[in-house]
């Protein structure tokens, strides 16, 4: 069933380019293996200059593919608006309908990507788009950017861009992009997050050597068991709470709803009021480790010289160092320890023009709601953005159902957005833009 007709232009385009977003398989499954974003760049870079706006691709290996453009005025200092290209692979079985099919039905747009995030990407492109052609252009100065390999870490993409393309960002003081304006909803009343700190990431491999052997025999010098053992305690580890200066701010706005004051004791359950997000707030209250990947040996009877775990640890602002030390202990000795990603955490002060523009844009189309800043428990590009010295926020405005475990469609099966909360983004970016 599709949904009623908008009558302003950006919100009728939305979902036609979220659709087609969506039908570019942009997988990345972390090597050389996908598709690549070459596709889905040049539709984007395609959009930009079909209203005049000259774009620009990188690659920072053949495929994975980024698009930069320049847009506004020469007032003031410049602002990155940028949003990913490619989406986490999907297993068609287990979804509904084709994860890459753009389907309509039942008034969301169902797809990979739909939420992470080529909705942001087509509200961000409707929505410029429409100012361009109207004449509506921010006297701030405005890059616009499209990147490949987010999902990996964006070693193929931002980090490319920042390294070998510096003067793209010449002047930008600020970013914003994923992942924070999304409603949730606690007693009744939305509230709408915005990111203002991120977790950093430790995508680590664990390497056990030992002395191969019958598996009939005594041996001290097991490799797997020495893995095994770490993995363990790094699993059962239970970090203490720490709240950075973001939580506090969107612990004391759940407390204040809830007739209390926050505290480290009561962290857990005021998190536990915002439901189904719970999953990433929790999250967001300690440092976490996750083990994920084992690998050893080649036959039942075979003591393996070598053993491997991947490990996915992430790290508060402003305790890496207490991170560190207890995950060099927990591990312990006679096991190599390699990075796949490591990146650091980073926080940015909620306060400021660009805090209050974003307030105003929201309140302006639900004047009911409060809006908070959030940590997030995930990465994004702004990780490599922030090495320029940029001010970071996550901004992709939804107003989302009470009933929808909006948190679980990140990378989930059968992911969706609401046509309706696309048409809302619109309007609220484009407030958003009138304001910075």
């Amino acid at each position: 069933m599709a949904a009623e007709p908008a009558n302003d232009p950006a919100e009728s385009e939305v979902v036609d380019l979220c659709r087609d977003l969506i039908r570019i398989d942009t997988s990345n499954y972390g090597d050389d293996s996908g598709p690549g974003e070459r596709k889905a760049a040049e539709y984007v870079a395609g959009l930009l200059e079909e209203v005049g706006i000259e774009a620009r691709l990188y690659e920072g290996e053949p495929g994975r593919t980024s698009v930069m453009a320049t847009w506004g005025g020469q007032e003031g200092e410049g602002l990155l608006l940028h949003g990913h290209l490619d989406v986490v692979p999907a297993e068609a079985s287990d979804w509904r309908v084709d994860p890459f099919s753009g389907e309509i039905e039942d008034g969301y747009l169902w797809g990979r990507g739909a939420v992470d995030m080529k909705d942001f990407d087509a509200m961000l492109l409707a929505v410029v788009r429409q100012r361009q052609r109207e004449g509506r252009v921010p006297s701030r100065p405005i890059r616009l950017c499209f990147t490949a390999d987010e999902e990996a870490g964006g070693h193929g993409g931002a980090e490319v861009l920042v390294r070998d393309n510096p003067e793209e960002f010449e002047g930008v003081t600020a970013a914003v992009g994923e992942v924070g304006g999304f409603s949730t909803t606690v007693r009744d009343r939305r509230i709408y997050l915005i990111e203002a700190a991120e977790k950093g990431m430790a995508w680590m491999k664990l390497t056990a050597r030992g002395r191969a052997g019958h598996g009939s025999m005594l041996n001290a010098d097991n490799a797997v068991t020495r893995l095994t053992a770490a993995v363990a305690r790094l699993g059962a580890h239970e970090w203490p709470i720490r709240l950075t200066p973001t939580m506090e701010v969107l612990l004391a706005t759940v407390a204040e709803l809830a007739g209390t004051e926050a505290t480290p004791d009561n962290a857990r359950a005021l998190v536990e009021e915002f439901g189904g997000a719970s999953r990433m707030l929790g999250a967001v209250l300690s440092n976490t480790v996750n083990p994920t990947m084992l690998s050893a040996g080649y036959k039942v009877n075979v003591i393996p010289t070598e053993a491997t775990a991947h490990v996915d640890a992430r790290s508060l602002p402003g305790y890496e160092a207490e991170f560190l030390a207890t995950l060099e202990e927990l591990i312990g000795d006679g096991i190599e320890v390699s990075y796949l990603s490591h990146q650091d955490p980073w926080e940015t002060p909620y306060d400021g023009a660009l805090v209050d523009a974003m307030h105003r844009s929201l309140l302006a189309e639900d004047p009911d709601a409060i809006v908070a800043p959030y940590l997030m428990s995930g990465g994004t590009d702004a990780k490599h953005f922030r090495t320029l010295g940029m001010r970071s926020y996550g901004f992709a405005p939804l107003r989302l159902p009470a009933d929808l475990d909006f948190t679980a469609l990140f990378h989930g099966v059968d992911e969706r957005v609401p046509i309706d909360a696309l048409e809302f983004g619109v309007r609220v970016l484009d407030r958003f833009l009138d304001q910075v």
